[in-house]
């Protein structure tokens, strides 16, 4: 019998315990921010989506395709064609799927130029996959 009263004991501290828990956490101010009202400045080290760097007006990008194969998930895809008076290639396309990747950073890592980097977007939506493939050659050329 004295171990019902026990038992009973000890659950009505611990009912307590949760409770004041439970009053401390309501009296105290929301650590939440009303998102489309309020928004929070992004960290410089935001991973938002890869872009594509330019220089003097021109892609950095020299259509290795190294960073096509460094990305484990296999959402980068470079088109690239070789100008008869020109050494080395010209990039035509750089498709990226930003719904597979992963924002692991080893396309930005492993490319030798230095042409591709993230950027701190925020905020993307759409209503098919369609919307979240993106060829990145067309998108800064028409921004």
């Amino acid at each position: 019998m004295s171990g019902y009263f026990s038992e009973l004991i000890s659950g009505a501290e611990s009912l307590l315990a949760g409770l004041g828990v439970t009053l401390k956490t309501f009296l105290t101010r929301p650590v939440t921010v009303p998102y489309p009202r309020r928004v929070i400045p992004l960290s410089s080290q935001a991973r938002g989506r890869v872009a594509l760097v330019r220089e003097n007006g021109a892609f950095r990008c020299i259509a290795c395709g190294m960073c096509a194969r460094g990305c484990p998930s296999r959402c980068i895809d470079v088109i690239s064609e070789k100008v008869a008076d020109r050494k080395g290639k010209i990039l035509t396309s750089f498709k990226y799927d930003i719904s597979k990747c992963s924002l692991c950073g080893l396309c930005v890592e492993s490319c030798p130029a230095a042409a591709i980097r993230f950027i701190p977007e925020r905020g993307r939506t759409g209503f098919s996959r369609a919307d979240f493939m993106l060829d990145l050659v067309f998108l800064e050329d028409h921004q």
